[in-house]
């Protein structure tokens, strides 16, 4: 299992460095940046930033999308950053919730995804390559021929089955063991139907870490249900509460959900949080005392979770950091 952290834009840059270096020496082996530039400032500055203050950690949007950057401005920059960082780089990609409808803009559809995703492979490793924004091929001729990992974020079936066609692994912004077994099977199955090697395909799981008491761990967590119900509301929206395609114990819990404001993505002031009931927030987070801790990691690594990825967005990060790295990620690496 490995472990990762995710910032947002309002972290100081300061504290950012200091947070990174201790998360590496905790044993963490990635740090994620939410890509959502007019929400938060923009995302890659802070990775370069923090890559100097690291040796082995591994940086990345999570997520960045197809429609916010020009292709090749996507391939220079993730190359150059794979490049000074000597190959710590990779991709988490989505459809564009936050960083596209907080300008009135559309996702991207799941065909462009896929599209971005072997181009921008294609650019980043030297290849010579056409895209329908350019009318003349694209080839970074300072390329070193890295190979960029792409996670792919997903839902709905298009999602998944994409992520399992061209993606490197699935980010899943949820906690609960049995809903990453029901997405992941998905994603290994849509992989293995086009004769892809899926056994090193990589699955993570995303969600707020918290320690205490369950009351104040709930008062601390509960805005991350409802950024999760945000992307459950668009695939019910799509194909139906009863079409099968989403599990019902996500669809029964967006029955009430009235609303939700983009310019308050991920924040716990966003105005539309009463739809979402305690058993919720202890499904999809990792709450509790250590020992609750290692019981849920234990859980999503048998759903075949290959990362659990901590949203540090609710107080306490330093204490959270290091209770990891004193308590948990041991139990994980055998030295426990």
């Amino acid at each position: 299992m490995e472990f990762g952290i995710t910032f947002k834009g309002f972290v100081s840059p300061d504290r950012a460095r200091n947070l990174v270096r201790q998360a590496e020496a905790a044993g963490f082996t990635y740090c994620w940046f939410y890509d959502s530039h007019i929400l938060w400032r923009e995302s890659f500055v802070a990775m370069a930033m923090c890559m100097e203050h690291t040796t082995k950690m591994r940086f990345g949007p999570c997520v960045t999308n197809p429609n916010i950057r020009d292709w090749s401005l996507a391939a220079s920059l993730y190359a150059s950053l794979a490049h000074q960082s000597k190959g710590r780089f990779d991709i988490g990609l989505g459809r564009g919730d936050s960083s596209m409808r907080v300008m009135g803009k559309k996702p991207a559809t799941i065909a462009r995804l896929m599209e971005f995703t072997t181009k921008v492979k294609a650019m980043v490793r030297g290849d010579e390559v056409e895209y329908g924004e350019c009318p003349e091929p694209v080839k970074l001729p300072w390329a070193t021929g890295y190979e960029l990992p792409v996670w792919i974020g997903a839902y709905g079936p298009k999602a998944l089955a994409a992520a399992g066609e061209v993606g490197d692994g699935l980010i899943l912004q949820i906690g609960d063991p049995a809903l990453v077994k029901w997405f992941r099977d998905q994603a290994v199955a849509a992989g293995e139907a086009t004769g892809r090697d899926m056994s090193n395909f990589k699955v993570q799981a995303a969600a707020p870490a918290y320690f205490g008491d369950m009351d104040y761990c709930i008062e601390h967590t509960k805005w991350f249900p409802a950024m999760v119900g945000n992307h459950v509301a668009d695939i019910v929206e799509k194909y139906g509460a009863d079409s099968g395609l989403v599990p019902k114990s996500l669809t029964d819990y967006i029955e009430n959900r009235k609303g939700y404001d983009y310019s308050k993505h991920g924040q716990s002031d966003n105005p539309f949080l009463d739809f979402i009931t305690e058993d919720i927030i202890k499904s999809f987070c990792v709450l509790g005392t250590v020992e609750d801790h290692i019981t849920r990691i234990k859980d999503l690594e048998a759903a075949g979770t290959t990362q659990f990825n901590i949203y540090l967005d609710n107080g306490d990060e330093e204490e959270i950091i290091a209770k990891y790295g004193r308590e948990i990620i041991p139990v994980f690496n055998g030295e426990k």
